[in-house]
């Protein structure tokens, strides 16, 4: 049985995702598009997500995959990626407010770090880039056979804050601690990027092909 992955076109870092989950599934039928037909027909949906929200919020709508997407994840697993993750959510700071899809309550904050030192006597920079331990907050099957405290590669100036507290399934440090992984029905997602993470990424997007949720 064909498994057929649509990585969501227009939202930046395609390549990688599409060679990371080609990777992770090669049995799997890998299509990176926009277009709703083929959103609509896919088995499993990646939503990636870089640079500034509001203009993945804006490619989203014009191209009309907003629209599948919403269809989607009333039966269809789908996984959103770093920016692709605070879509979710119900709105962002960025840009003094942008909308989201309103698929997970909460909001997206921005690092507030001023005057914070890292152990080392250093300031934090935002944004917050290179690898950083992940704490496994609750069982998951996106976790499977991934180490608790494994690094992963992150690159962002803003996280999700999510409202429920049931709906983190990861966390990291950085000045405090932050969401970086959230679950709910047949909606998971990461902040830091697994097609950046190795082994323990692959295994991520592999447990995410596999996921019957």
């Amino acid at each position: 049985m064909t498994n057929k992955i649509v990585v969501v076109d227009g939202l930046g870092n395609l390549r990688s995702v599409a060679q990371a989950l080609r990777a992770a599934a090669p049995e799997a039928d890998i299509l990176v598009s926009n277009n709703p037909a083929d959103i609509d027909a896919a088995d499993r949906i990646v939503l990636p997500g870089q640079g500034a929200m509001r203009d993945c919020m804006r490619s989203l709508r014009e191209s009309g995959a907003e629209e599948a997407l919403l269809r989607a994840v009333k039966n269809r697993p789908v996984m959103g990626v770093c920016v692709g993750e605070q879509m979710l959510f119900d709105a962002s700071e960025e840009n003094e407010g942008t909308p989201g899809l309103g698929l997970l309550p909460g909001k997206v904050v921005r690092f507030q770090l001023d005057g914070k030192l890292q152990a080392d006597g250093s300031r934090f920079k935002v944004p917050q880039m290179g690898w950083n331990r992940v704490r496994q907050t609750r069982a998951h099957p996106l976790w499977e056979g991934v180490e608790d405290g494994s690094y992963f590669y992150f690159v962002h100036s803003y996280y999700a804050a999510p409202l429920e507290a049931a709906d983190t399934i990861g966390e990291a440090d950085y000045g405090g601690h932050y969401t970086c992984a959230v679950a709910r029905d047949n909606l998971v997602a990461t902040q830091f990027h697994p097609e950046k993470s190795a082994a323990a990424g692959l295994r991520l997007y592999r447990n995410f092909i596999h996921w019957k949720p």
